[in-house]
């Protein structure tokens, strides 16, 4: 029997298939996540349902598709999509939809990220825990959910209509040439870059276009689908230098988040990311409200009021990014973890939609990645360093009492701010019994110094 608290978190449906989750637990989903919307008057009579490369996301999408159905609402199939082609078509049609992908976890994961209607997040407060709830009671029961009547399923191709509107938002047509290496790491981003910026692109695009895995294949036969770990960009670093392009771009499994290269081979920070996209969206909106997470670098802030906007600080998380987001109006959002929220996109994440502005960016002026991309990038940062504790919360309090002279912020985890700029944010894992530390320093040597001080406190 499947033991749902162990599978749903905070934001989605996360699993080894099929020890901890099979095709029955998905049909049980698949009803509950229609009865909620049902109850809720959740408008339409549709459910969007797509999935990635992974092997078993085909007979998972369609046993969650009985559920659907058998609570009276007709399936639209996407197949296979990258998960912002799926927040796309929840958008555009006005349906909620479910997205099967485990993103960058291993192969013998998969999950499902579910959303209302206009790609409305629904994370534990939103509806998540209600769905988890009402899928348990059938598991439980040991009941069949498929209806006397089901509603039907139908097919769709929604690829070239995603593409075409991230092209309204984003004109590349007149950039200067530009080469550029992209690691789709065998996931979704195989499927959808060589149409929305490759040879399949209509019209074409100046951009010459080196692929790397983009072989669909969730047993990420070359290395994890994951360009948070330094170590699955190693290929593309390479590959950048050797093939002397202009920039190099990294793709998470399902295609959501992208990380970004310059023409080094170096890594550039998605807090230069936030920034350098802020800057563009205010540009066209002056005055507005982007949103960042309190993880990202100081100079996020300092860059958004410099260009006019409003800067407003997140917890760490897509719901609360998205909740934010919808409440100011903002007109961006950016996370530390490579996830960038547009308003002209629903306020859902789109790893694709980053990408373009960045090449946008790049190819409207003459300079190299590296010296646009140091305009964005003022101070020294550690990335996130992970640290296994046995009690999270004594750690962190220990932690804190180390430091009196510091100024406290307890938004998400504990952040420690400085006199001379330097700041860390310590928070616990949700899933796991971890520590998460990011570091940030006025220079390389503060950074270092308070990184090492902290982990030997953390980890003695």
């Amino acid at each position: 029997m499947s033991d749902l608290s162990q599978i749903v978190k905070a934001y989605d449906v996360r699993g080894t298939v099929p020890d901890q989750w099979d095709e029955r637990t998905a049909e049980a989903l698949g009803a509950a996540f229609t009865q909620v919307l049902n109850d809720s008057g959740e408008p339409g009579d549709a459910v969007l349902i797509a999935h990635d490369m992974r092997a078993t996301g085909p007979a998972l999408a369609s046993a969650f598709a009985t559920g659907v159905r058998a609570e009276g609402r007709t399936v639209i199939e996407l197949g296979l999509a990258s998960t912002d082609m799926l927040y796309y078509a929840s958008g555009a049609l006005g349906l909620p939809g479910a997205m099967f992908t485990a993103s960058h976890n291993p192969a013998q994961y998969n999950g499902i990220k579910m959303c209302r209607s206009g790609a409305r997040p629904i994370g534990q407060d939103s509806g998540l825990a209600d769905i988890r709830d009402r899928a348990q009671a059938l598991l439980d029961a040991g009941a069949r959910v498929a209806g006397e009547r089901p509603a039907p399923a139908r097919r769709r191709d929604l690829l070239p209509d995603y593409a075409a509107h991230l092209r309204k938002l984003v004109d590349l047509s007149s950039i200067r040439p530009l080469k550029v290496v992209v690691d789709a790491g065998n996931g979704m981003g195989g499927y959808t870059v060589p149409t929305v910026l490759g040879e399949a692109a209509l019209p074409a695009l100046p951009l010459e276009i080196v692929p790397l895995y983009f072989e669909l294949d969730g047993t990420f036969p070359n290395h994890e689908a994951n360009p948070l770990d330094p170590k699955n960009l190693v290929d593309l670093q390479r590959a950048v230098v050797a093939h002397s392009a202009d920039i190099g771009l990294a793709f998470d499994g399902d295609a959501d988040r992208c990380f970004v290269v310059d023409e080094r081979g170096e890594p550039v920070s998605p807090s230069a990311i936030t920034a350098l996209v802020a800057a563009r969206e205010l540009a066209k909106h002056p005055g507005s409200t982007v949103i960042h997470n309190l993880i990202t670098s100081r100079a996020v802030p300092e860059i958004i009021r410099e260009h006019g906007g409003q800067p407003l600080v997140a917890r760490v998380g897509h719901s609360f990014i998205k909740a934010e987001m919808a409440r100011t109006n903002a007109v961006f959002g950016g996370e530390h973890s490579a996830h960038y929220y547009f308003r002209d996109f629903w306020f859902a994440d789109t790893g694709m939609l980053a990408a373009m502005h960045t090449l946008a960016a790049l190819g409207e002026q003459s300079q190299p990645l590296s010296i646009l991309a140091s305009i964005y990038e003022r101070y020294a940062a550690s990335g996130e360093i992970n640290s296994t504790v046995a009690d999270q919360a004594a750690k962190v309090a220990e932690v804190r009492a180390a430091y009196p002279e510091a100024e406290v912020d307890e938004l998400d985890g504990l952040t420690l701010r400085f006199p001379d700029g330097a700041w860390f944010n310590l928070r616990p894992s949700n899933t796991e019994p971890l520590l998460r530390l990011n570091v940030e320093g006025p220079t390389e040597e503060r950074m270092i110094s308070l990184r090492d001080e902290v982990l030997e406190r953390v980890r003695r």
